[in-house]
């Protein structure tokens, strides 16, 4: 397997307005982030509006802040596509191996952590519902690709504490989820 040199954002994404600088707005409320998906506008939120989970995990965004045109990844970066992230979880050793070289070395519920091999230091943010629930922070990171699975999803990967492997699957582009920058 021919190994591929991607430069992978060493954190999560935490910025607040897009490339062009035009403001992202917060969803604080459940139903702030509900109307944000049914309308389909770009929004963002930490982790049970705490600001003190932004240090921790970054920023959760909705699928449409990662598809504006504005651009979400600062100059010089892109969200990566579905593609993209297959090939970085492959050169890993492929999704039964690769889970355990994202995680980092601390921070997981469990002793879920991982070793950190590739640099990815992946940690447990959790993920907000498109109804305005916050789960799963401690057990489970999220991240989005930029890949559109159908007119309603998009495909994302996620790490668990108690599991070294990478899942693949798709959600409501509504959610929120971190978001991983690869390098242009």
């Amino acid at each position: 397997m021919k190994k591929t040199s991607q430069i992978w954002a060493p954190t999560n994404l935490d910025v607040g307005t897009f490339r062009n600088g035009d403001l992202i707005p917060e969803a604080i409320t459940a139903g702030e982030w509900e109307e944000a998906g049914v309308k389909q506008n770009p929004v963002w939120c930490y982790f049970n509006n705490d600001p003190a989970n932004y240090a921790k995990y970054g920023k959760l965004y909705n699928w449409y802040a990662v598809n504006d045109p504005r651009g979400l990844a600062p100059a010089g970066w892109h969200i990566p596509s579905d593609h993209e992230w297959t090939l970085f979880i492959n050169n890993l050793g492929g999704k039964d191996l690769a889970g355990k070289k994202m995680k980092s070395t601390s921070g997981w519920n469990n002793r879920g952590n991982g070793d950190n091999s590739s640099g990815f230091a992946g940690l447990p943010g959790g993920f907000r519902a498109y109804n305005g629930k916050y789960l799963n922070a401690g057990d489970f990171g999220y991240w989005w690709s930029f890949t559109e699975y159908n007119p309603f999803s998009s495909w994302y990967h996620i790490l668990y504490c108690s599991y070294n492997f990478v899942y693949r699957d798709f959600y409501f582009k509504g959610y929120g989820m971190s978001v991983r920058c690869l390098k242009d």
